[in-house]
C-alpha cells in the first residue's frame, strides 16, 4: 500500500515537472518562431502571442486530467466531481466571473482585432501606447516612458479605443499654434506653412488631382477667438503616429524661434482687475 502510495505522489510530481518543462519549451520555440517568422511571412502576430500565453493552461489542465485518470482515489473524486458539475459549475461560476470575463474578452479581441500586436492604442482617457502582448487575462501595453500598463481584458471591452494603425499607420496630426490678437496672422501662417513644408517628417499625401486644383498641402483653420489668443491649427500629415508626435515637437520649437523673429507674440492669459467702489481699472 505505502509503494503504491509512493508511486502515485512520484506520478503526480513527475507528470507536473514534465508540464512544466513542456511548458516552458513551447512557449519559448513559439516566441522564437514569432519573432523569426512573422515579418517575413507578413503574418499579424497578435494571434500567434495568444496562443503562446494559452499553451501552459492548456498543458496545465491535460496534466490535471491525465492524474485524475491514473490515480483510482482521484478518479472516483473526478467522476463524483463530474457528477456534480452543474452546483460545481455554478460555484466556480459566481467566484472565477471576473476571471472569465477576461478570458472571454481576450477571445473577442483576439477574433474581432480591434488593435494587433505592436499597434498604437488609446485607451479611455487613462492609457496610451504601444500594444505588447495579449494574453487570456489581460493585454500589456508599452508607454512613452517603457513601463508596461496591463489592463484586464474586461476592462478594455468597455472603454473606447483610438488606434492609430487601425487600417493605415499614416496620421493627419493636428498641431495648435497660439498668437496675440495683436500679431500679423498672415505672416503667422505662412511661418507655420513654411516650417511644416521644411520639416523631413511631413508627407504630401494630396493627389495629382488634388494638386491640380490647387488643395493646400498644409490646411490651415483659425480655431476660435480664445480669451487670450487666437488658436491657429495646421493639420499636417505623417507617415505613422510615432513619426507624428516627433514632428510636433520639432514644429513647436521651429515654429517659436521664427515667432520671435518676426516679433509674432505668443500669449498668456491677461485679467483686468475692476475696483468697484472707485470704477477705476487696475
Amino acid at each position: 500500500m505505502q509503494e503504491q502510495n509512493f508511486e502515485y505522489v512520484l506520478l503526480v510530481i513527475g507528470t507536473l515537472v514534465v508540464a512544466i518543462i513542456v511548458s516552458t519549451i513551447l512557449r519559448k520555440l513559439v516566441s522564437h518562431l514569432i519573432n523569426k517568422n512573422a515579418t517575413t511571412l507578413k503574418a499579424d502576430p497578435t494571434n500567434f502571442y495568444f496562443l503562446k500565453n494559452a499553451l501552459p493552461f492548456l498543458i496545465y489542465a491535460a496534466a490535471l486530467l491525465f492524474i485524475l485518470l491514473k490515480i483510482p482515489g482521484l478518479r472516483n473524486f473526478g467522476a463524483a466531481l463530474f457528477a456534480g458539475a452543474g452546483v460545481f459549475a455554478a460555484v466556480l461560476g459566481f467566484a472565477s466571473q471576473k476571471a472569465f470575463a477576461n478570458i472571454i474578452s481576450g477571445v473577442f479581441i483576439l477574433i474581432f482585432k480591434p488593435f494587433k500586436v505592436n499597434d498604437w492604442i488609446i485607451l479611455g482617457e487613462k492609457w496610451r501606447g504601444w500594444v505588447e502582448e495579449i494574453t487570456l487575462r489581460h493585454t500589456v501595453i508599452k508607454d512613452m516612458e517603457n513601463q508596461r500598463i496591463i489592463v484586464p481584458n474586461s476592462v478594455i471591452s468597455d472603454e473606447t479605443i483610438i488606434n492609430s494603425h487601425y487600417l493605415e499607420k499614416r496620421i493627419c496630426k493636428k498641431i495648435t499654434f497660439g498668437i496675440s490678437y495683436d500679431s500679423d496672422i498672415s505672416r503667422a501662417i505662412d511661418i507655420i506653412i513654411s516650417e511644416a513644408q521644411k520639416h523631413p517628417l511631413h508627407i504630401d499625401y494630396r493627389t495629382d488631382e488634388d494638386k491640380a486644383e490647387q488643395h493646400p498641402d498644409i490646411p490651415i483653420r483659425v480655431g476660435d477667438w480664445a480669451d487670450s489668443s487666437i488658436p491657429i491649427n495646421a493639420y499636417i500629415w505623417a507617415g505613422s503616429p510615432e513619426e507624428a508626435n516627433l514632428m510636433k515637437s520639432d514644429l513647436l520649437q521651429s515654429v517659436k524661434k521664427k515667432f520671435e523673429e518676426s516679433n509674432i507674440e505668443i500669449p498668456y492669459p491677461h485679467r483686468t482687475v475692476v475696483q468697484k467702489q472707485s470704477g477705476k481699472t487696475i
